[in-house]
């Protein structure tokens, strides 16, 4: 049996590819090496995936956001090794994670737009070349984060049109010193700022807010994806703001001549689909 696992901070979204070809879903909580110790891993392992596994596993495939350096990786594998001592394990980004789930075996551009925000160019099997996605304070545009964070800049220095301003007003019944203490005070602020492109959406056709999602993916592909071959190589995305917003996305694409090939909200069956494939 083969585990491929897509994992985010919240939750760890598992694929079990056993010998007769077919696929198991499994969902554990989120597993982050930057933020988990060993031992906090092991235990969820053990705890939260083993007693759904039915067969011996000697393949693990683990993709996800902490995976930032080679330590990083030897930590997972040694926690792998202690729930799977039979199997033979690897850990890669969340970037290749997209790439591979969008591309396949193919080469392209890949992007995530979520609550943050990156990219590159995949040869077909690894990352050639990477833009650097600089986080929600440099750069991580048309993300999630960066939406929430213009907005609510612009909510707190009265520039929304009244209308606006009324409805997030009695959504939210937010204040200054709230928000302050959430963005410069309490953890995550990227998750709380990112949590504000549900309003946007839900009024994604008021002037104000389409002004600022259309600047702000015309950001991403200027600032990102453009510099990449894009007049040869189509543009792929996943996450959740590339598929909620995917009719913004397309036309601001179009505008500036970039070609828009898959979108996906999550990488983890189209992963599942590239392993079963090797």
């Amino acid at each position: 049996m083969r585990l491929i696992a897509d994992s985010g901070s919240t939750k760890v979204d598992w694929r079990a590819i056993h010998s007769d070809g077919s696929v198991q879903e499994i969902a554990t909580a989120g597993i982050n090496p930057f933020f988990q110790t060993e031992e906090q891993i092991v235990y969820e392992l053990q705890q939260n995936l083993l007693p759904d596994i039915s067969a011996s596993v000697n393949e693990i495939h683990f993709y996800g956001a902490g995976v930032s350096s080679p330590e990083k990786v030897l930590v997972l594998q040694n926690c792998f090794r202690k729930v799977f001592p039979k199997a033979r394990s690897n850990a890669y980004t969340d970037l290749l994670a997209a790439a591979r789930a969008l591309c396949g075996k193919k080469p392209g551009i890949a992007a995530i737009l979520g609550t943050g925000a990156n990219s590159c160019f995949y040869d077909g099997n690894e990352i050639v070349d990477n833009v650097p996605a600089c986080g929600f304070i440099l750069g991580d545009e048309g993300s999630g984060a960066v939406l929430g964070k213009k907005f609510i800049s612009d909510y707190l220095k009265r520039q929304l049109p009244s209308d606006l301003n009324t409805l997030f007003d009695q959504k939210y019944n937010l204040n200054y010193n709230s928000i302050i203490e959430r963005v410069y005070r309490q953890p995550f602020p990227n998750r709380y700022l990112a949590t504000f492109s549900v309003f946007l959406h839900q009024n994604k056709t008021n002037p104000y807010v389409l002004k600022l999602l259309t600047n702000s993916f015309e950001e991403f592909f200027t600032r990102n994806v453009m510099q990449y071959d894009y007049k040869k190589y189509p543009v792929n995305l996943v996450g959740s703001v590339a598929f909620h917003y995917e009719d913004i996305i397309k036309d601001v694409a179009k505008g500036l001549g970039v070609k828009i090939g898959n979108i996906l909200q999550s990488p983890i069956d189209g992963l599942a689909e590239y392993h079963k494939s090797l």
